[in-house]
């Protein structure tokens, strides 16, 4: 892209759109990327009103109007392919795809997922950390693949995790470096500086062995 042209995105979701308004916050003031649409399969997530006080688009797709998963993943991509991104996030949304859908967008698809990958894929991160007795907890941003939560990773951030912690407070601490890592990973691709080839991610021409990482300092816990 030239220094002036603004990747387009898709953002899905399900839910209240924290993360989502951690994006629109970003590309207002300086991250190249024109939010064509906010798309969710929950009509009541509020996700959607941030994104209309934004003035971006919103499209609802009820998942419960399709009778499988594999149709309502075919719709979905029609929707999604409409606003022809060139990179989709999924902010959460909570619907495991498809392995035809994630083909579809296979190196253009980015999740967050709130912990340090690949500890602890799936649900209840946070209260498994506890139960695990770990002593620091964090996010990770990662590219989209058939395996759940199993894409090459771009970024992760760790946080402590204090003695008196419960899950509450240990997953509004994770939210707040959410909210700096996925602009910034979404930042990178934007700017070209981040692809995927192959299964493997790169950084301004060199293959990431491992994911980069930004630190957690108490002033960004806000």
């Amino acid at each position: 892209m030239t220094g002036t042209e603004k990747l387009p995105l898709v953002v899905l979701i399900s839910g209240s759109g924290s993360n989502l308004q951690a994006i629109i916050d970003a590309a207002q003031t300086d991250l190249p990327i024109d939010i064509r649409a906010v798309v969710s399969n929950q009509p009541e997530a509020f996700g959607l009103e941030r994104a209309r006080k934004a003035g971006v688009e919103t499209r609802v797709l009820n998942h419960r109007a399709y009778p499988d998963r594999e149709s309502y993943d075919q719709a979905l991509g029609d929707l999604v392919e409409s606003f022809q991104p060139r990179l989709v996030a999924l902010a959460g949304f909570m619907r495991i795809l498809t392995p035809k859908f994630v083909q579809r967008f296979q190196g253009r698809m980015l999740n967050i997922h709130p912990s340090l990958l690949p500890k602890y894929r799936g649900l209840h991160t946070h209260q498994r950390v506890l139960d695990a007795g770990d002593r620091e907890h964090g996010a990770s941003v990662h590219f989209v693949t058939e395996e759940l939560d199993g894409g090459p990773l771009i970024l992760q951030v760790r946080v402590p995790v204090y003695p008196d912690d419960d899950a509450d407070t240990l997953a509004a601490r994770v939210l707040t470096q959410e909210h700096i890592i996925y602009p910034t990973a979404i930042r990178w691709i934007a700017e070209g500086r981040v692809a995927l080839d192959d299964g493997m991610v790169y950084k301004d021409g060199q293959r990431l062995n491992q994911p980069e990482s930004l630190c957690y300092t108490a002033d960004q816990a806000v």
